[in-house]
């Protein structure tokens, strides 16, 4: 399943619709705007929360955490050691690891597990600039947590870049 995911979707405090390869709207990103950290909920089309995305506060690297029914779901940091800028790590609480490498800020890469594809973010399908894809290739992967991932590692690398 292919998301459409509008650029602008990363202004704290605005809200902004995911819609599915169909053009119905999938996924609502909400902005929170006045806290003392980055906070973004995704939400169903009915309005519940399905994953709330936090900037980690006190910590040494970067870090972004992922949250299910106010629980940790998964933590998001720049992956040591690795040659490459643009690779990251994502720690599940029961332990799994998630690479993502690629090009963020082209928006050009991939979220795998154990070498396995899982999804691919992509500019490339649309000819609108501001656009991009998150295409879940498992029909059994978590399109949501994915779709947080790419939020977050986008997030992370254009704050690192002074974009932000």
């Amino acid at each position: 399943m292919r998301y459409l995911v509008r650029d602008k979707i990363f202004a704290i405090g605005d809200d902004y619709w995911i819609e599915d390869e169909g053009g119905r709207p999938a996924f609502l990103v909400d902005g929170k705007a006045l806290r003392l950290r980055d906070t973004l909920e995704l939400k169903d089309p009915n309005g519940q929360v399905l994953v709330t995305l936090r900037e980690k506060m006190f910590s040494v690297r970067d870090a972004m955490t992922v949250e299910r029914d106010a629980r940790p779901l998964a933590t998001i940091r720049r992956k040591r050691l690795s040659l490459l800028r643009n690779h990251f790590r994502v720690t599940l609480v029961e332990g799994t690891e998630l690479d993502v490498s690629g090009r963020i800020l082209d928006r050009e890469f991939t979220v795998e597990y154990d070498g396995e594809l899982l999804a691919h973010i992509s500019r490339k399908w649309f000819r609108v600039r501001d656009t991009y894809a998150v295409n879940v290739v498992r029909e059994d992967a978590d399109a949501a947590l994915l779709i947080a991932v790419a939020v977050c590692v986008i997030r992370m690398s254009e704050k690192e870049a002074g974009r932000d």
